[in-house]
C-alpha cells in the first residue's frame, strides 16, 4: 500500500471531493465545497515528492520533471479513482486529487430532468455539458453515458485526460482512451475514432480549435458527440464554439453548428443548507428549429428568451433552476444571488442586499 493511500481513505471517511497536498503546509480536504485542514504535520518538500512519485507512472514523473505539471488517473481498487495533478510552486511540489466515485450515479439518482436522458438516445449531433470547474459536469456526463449504456446497443468511445468514470460494457461496448497513455491528443483520438465505427463519442474537454472542429465534423457525419466546455450559460456556449474559429470561417461554422448542436446543459453546483452535500442547478437548451435559426442568423443574444418560451420542450433557464432550489429550501439566498445571472430576481431574498446594487 502506498503511503499516500491513507489520505485517500480519510477523504472517503470525511466525504471530501478533493485533497490538496502542498509543500510547507498541512494536508487540506475540500468537504462540501469548503477547505478544511487535516490535523497532520506540515509537509516537507522532499517527503511529499517521495510520496507523490510512489504512485506516479515513470513516464509521468519524467514529464513532470521537464514541464512542472502533469495530469494522470490513479485508482485504489474497491475505494475510488482519482484525477491527479502535480505542479511545481514557489515552495516546492504540490498536488491536487479529485475523487471520482467508483460507482456511477444514474440520471434518476441525480434527479436529472427527462430531457437530459433523451439527449442520450439521439442518433447523431452534438450535446454539450458546460459550467465552471468543479460544477459536476463529469458526473452529469457519466450519468448520460450510463443511460445510453443500459438502453442502447452501440459502440461508445470516450477520450479523456485522464479517464474519470469507468463504465462496464452493458448494452453497449465502451472503450476508454486516455490522452498521453492511449493516444497523443484529443485531436488525434478524434481522427482515429472516425475509423473505429463509433456511435457515440465522448470528448472529455473541447479545449482548442482542432478538437472542436473534429468534434463538429463527427457530429455532422452521423455520430452522437458529447463534450464539455467551461462556459456559464447556453448562449455563451454557442458563442464560445463559434469564436474559437477565425472570422473568415465563422459563417460556415455557424451553419454547421445550427444543424449539429442538439442540446446544451449548463450547470452550477451549490452547497446544500438543509443537509450535508451539494446539488446542481441546470440550464437546459434544446435546439429546436427556432433556436437553430437564431444560431445561423447571429442572434444568440435571443437564446435566453427562446429558453423561457421553450419550457414545453424541456428547456429551463439557470435562474429558474436556482429559484426552484431556493424555494425548496435546499440552498442559501446568498449562494443563489452569487451564482444567478439576473441579480434583480434574487436581491429580495437577501437579508442584507449589497450597497452597490
Amino acid at each position: 500500500m502506498a503511503k499516500i493511500d491513507a489520505f485517500f481513505k480519510l477523504m472517503a471517511e470525511q466525504g471530501a471531493s478533493d485533497l490538496h497536498l502542498v509543500s510547507g503546509q498541512q494536508p487540506i480536504l475540500r468537504i462540501h465545497g469548503e477547505m478544511e485542514r487535516v490535523k497532520y504535520k506540515t509537509l516537507d518538500n522532499d517527503e511529499l515528492k517521495a510520496m507523490l512519485y510512489e504512485i506516479a507512472p515513470e513516464e509521468k514523473i519524467k514529464k513532470f520533471e521537464e514541464t512542472g505539471d502533469i495530469d494522470f488517473g490513479y485508482e485504489i481498487p474497491g475505494l475510488a479513482r482519482y484525477r491527479s495533478n502535480f505542479f511545481q510552486q514557489k515552495y516546492g511540489v504540490a498536488a491536487v486529487f479529485r475523487q471520482i466515485p467508483s460507482e456511477v450515479l444514474t440520471a434518476d439518482q441525480l434527479g436529472l430532468p427527462p430531457v437530459v436522458k433523451k439527449f442520450s438516445t439521439l442518433h447523431k449531433g452534438m450535446v454539450l455539458v458546460t459550467g465552471p470547474t468543479g460544477s459536476g459536469k463529469s458526473t452529469t456526463l457519466a450519468a448520460m453515458m450510463d443511460y445510453a449504456n443500459k438502453n442502447r446497443k452501440d459502440h461508445i468511445i470516450t477520450v479523456e485526460d485522464p479517464i474519470e468514470f469507468v463504465h462496464k460494457s452493458q448494452g453497449c461496448i465502451i472503450n476508454h482512451r486516455e490522452i498521453g497513455l492511449h493516444t497523443k491528443s484529443f485531436a488525434s483520438a478524434l481522427r482515429g475514432a472516425l475509423r473505429e465505427d463509433p456511435d457515440i463519442i465522448l470528448v472529455g474537454e473541447m479545449r482548442d480549435l482542432e478538437t472542436i472542429e473534429l468534434a463538429l465534423t463527427a457530429a455532422s457525419t452521423g455520430h452522437l458527440v458529447f463534450g464539455t466546455l467551461h462556459t456559464q450559460s447556453a448562449a455563451k456556449t454557442v458563442d464560445r464554439v463559434i469564436d474559437v474559429f477565425p472570422s473568415s470561417q465563422q459563417a460556415q461554422i455557424r451553419t454547421t453548428l445550427s444543424e449539429s448542436l442538439k442540446g446544451v446543459v449548463a450547470q452550477n453546483l451549490f452547497k446544500r443548507v438543509d443537509k450535508k452535500g451539494r446539488c446542481a442547478a441546470l440550464e437546459i437548451l434544446v435546439v429546436t428549429p427556432a433556436v437553430s435559426n437564431l444560431i445561423r442568423e447571429e442572434k444568440t443574444f435571443q437564446i435566453p428568451s427562446a429558453i423561457q418560451t421553450g419550457k414545453k420542450y424541456g428547456m429551463q433557464s439557470l435562474d429558474d433552476a436556482i429559484l426552484d432550489l431556493l424555494q425548496k429550501g435546499w440552498i442559501g439566498a446568498e449562494d443563489a444571488y452569487d451564482k444567478c445571472l439576473e441579480k434583480q430576481r434574487f436581491v429580495q431574498f437577501l437579508k442584507k442586499p449589497p450597497e452597490d446594487f
